[in-house]
């Protein structure tokens, strides 16, 4: 049996290296080099004291002067060598951020109850903006999502129902809102120079839909909109193409999302639209519609002299894996930024597995690090010695930030620090009970159990069947091989009679903590009350 400890060995720690199964890539856990680099040295390797951590702080990472560059350069410029622009209508966008207030809107479906790492990209684009004084505005489909986009899609979706659509929308929302605030907190955090912050509007665009009648609108929009133009973009031709065919629900999306662009250009007085590389049909719907809407209100008005506005189109490209499959999956399962789909600790885990020729393109991705910091001191170190993965922990620190608020990050670091100790990443000789439910608490993987009554007697491994979700039979068997381990120090669990029972005092760790190792990769915390 395990007596209680408070403490970690940290040789025995070191020997234990450990992974999770839910995590689908391993962290590159056991690295045992004799040569630590330090990171504010680019050209020399050196014995670091192992009470040193290797991964720059985030004060090292933002000096208030390599923002410089960034900030003297075309945003869009800028924005492109962060490799978040692929399409956009004109050239002008190189100049006029600098010198003409945009405001600029991004949309997304309420498809899935959840944005995931995918609808990350056009959200930066916003934040990016939005730091730099301009206003931005995040629309949910409410109404859209009930058609369908058929832009890159071979099949029609599976409609969803009302009950379930609503419930995505709200949920969208409060994704969008909290992204963009969280961005500016994060912006703060990393000590990015803002001089004037536009405004966060978020809609849904059943707030103008459901008080539009059909034959009021063909009649007023109808004609400007050219059937012509809408059969020659490639996201038609390719249903036209297809077996499935195109439903006439989705041929009108387009006008649908047009339409949109519209109102939102008369109400926030929205010039600029961002979406996917798949968007780029449904953006060009907008600013052709609202083209021909301003000339014909000058051939109307007879008046040449009425002021009329450009509006402008932008995309983002797709974002895919060395192997070409669309980043942000994992086994199959999207990367959600919920915090009950995707926990922190999984989305830390997710980026800390990045291969590194994909690391330096991310950092500037899902990040606002300076790109001279980037290239000249990240990736330098990095490539030094890529097996102590410095680019993929500041990478997993910062999306997470990012996503989950400021300090999510290093909670993260922590724990994948205790699960899986290394040389270069010390962990507390003394560590409680309350500090690791403090910090697991945030990872999203805590489990809360209710402890059974003192007096009560029960097999420990009938405990570990109800916790693990195996059959008491499954869980004899491991025990019988040698494959449960407990406690801080991971001592192999030997009850091959099957008759330890549960003591709280000796199983417990400060009387209140399990934890568990299934095998050499499933982890279970739980926190008993």
């Amino acid at each position: 049996m395990l007596a209680s400890r408070a403490s970690i060995s940290r040789s025995v720690l070191r020997h234990n290296s450990v992974r999770l199964a839910t995590i689908a890539t391993p962290i590159h856990a056991n690295i045992f080099l004799k040569n630590r680099i330090r990171f504010n040295s680019t050209s020399t390797t050196e014995n670091v004291p192992e009470t040193i951590s290797i991964v720059p702080t985030i004060t090292k990472l933002t000096p208030l002067e390599s923002f410089q560059s960034d900030l003297e350069a075309s945003l869009v410029g800028h924005l492109e060598s962060r490799h978040l622009i692929e399409q956009k209508s004109s050239d002008e966008l190189y100049e006029l951020p600098q010198t003409k207030k945009f405001t600029l809107y991004c949309g997304a479906d309420p498809s899935a109850q959840s944005l995931h790492l995918g609808n990350l990209l056009p959200l930066m684009v916003l934040l990016h903006f939005n730091l730099r004084g301009h206003d931005v505005v995040g629309l949910v489909g409410g109404a859209t999502g009930a058609v369908g986009d058929p832009s890159g899609r071979t099949t029609e979706r599976t409609q969803l129902e009302e009950k379930e659509r609503l419930k995505n929308v709200e949920k969208i929302q409060d994704q969008l809102r909290d992204f963009l605030k969280n961005g500016i907190a994060y912006a703060k955090s990393r000590n990015f120079p803002i001089k004037e912050q536009g405004k966060i509007i978020i809609e849904n665009n059943i707030n103008w839909w459901e008080s539009v009648k059909m034959l009021d609108f063909l009649s007023t929009f109808g004609r400007f909109i050219r059937i012509s133009a809408i059969l020659n973009r490639d996201s038609v031709q390719s249903r036209l193409n297809s077996e499935s065919g195109l439903g006439f629900n989705e041929f009108t999306y387009q006008i649908l999302q047009a339409y949109d662009f519209w109102h939102l250009f008369k109400t926030y007085n929205v010039n600029l639209q961002i979406g996917g590389n798949d968007q780029w049909g449904n953006i060009t719907a907008g600013t052709d519609l609202i083209s021909r809407l301003q000339r014909n209100q000058i051939e109307t008005d007879g008046n040449e002299k009425i002021e009329t506005q450009n509006v402008y189109g932008m995309t983002v490209p797709l974002l895919t894996t060395p192997t070409g499959e669309k980043f942000g999956k994992s086994a199959g399962n999207a990367v959600f930024i919920d915090k009950y789909l995707t926990s922190p600790y999984q989305l830390y885990q997710y980026f800390i597995n990045t291969p590194d020729e994909m690391v330096a393109k991310l950092l500037k991705i899902f990040t606002l690090l300076p790109i001279q910091i980037i290239d000249q001191e990240i990736m330098i170190n990095h490539e030094q010695d890529p097996g102590l993965r410095i680019a993929q922990r500041i990478l997993a620190r910062e999306v997470v930030d990012l996503i989950h608020g400021n300090g999510s990050g290093e909670s993260m670091a922590y724990i994948t620090s205790f699960l899986f100790p290394t040389p270069d990443q010390p962990f507390d000789d003394q560590i409680s009970a309350d500090k690791l439910i403090e910090q697991f608490d945030k990872s999203g993987i805590l489990v809360r159990f209710k402890s059974p009554a003192r007096e009560e007697e029960i097999k420990l491994s009938t405990i570990l069947a109800t916790l693990t979700g195996k059959s008491r039979r499954e869980i004899k068997t491991l025990i019988k091989s040698g494959g449960v381990y407990l406690g801080l120090e991971r001592d192999q669990f030997e009850d091959p009679d099957d008759v330890v029972l549960f003591d709280r005092d000796n199983h417990l760790i400060d009387d209140k903590l399990l934890l568990i190792r299934i095998g050499k990769q499933t982890y279970y915390v739980v926190e008993f009350y």
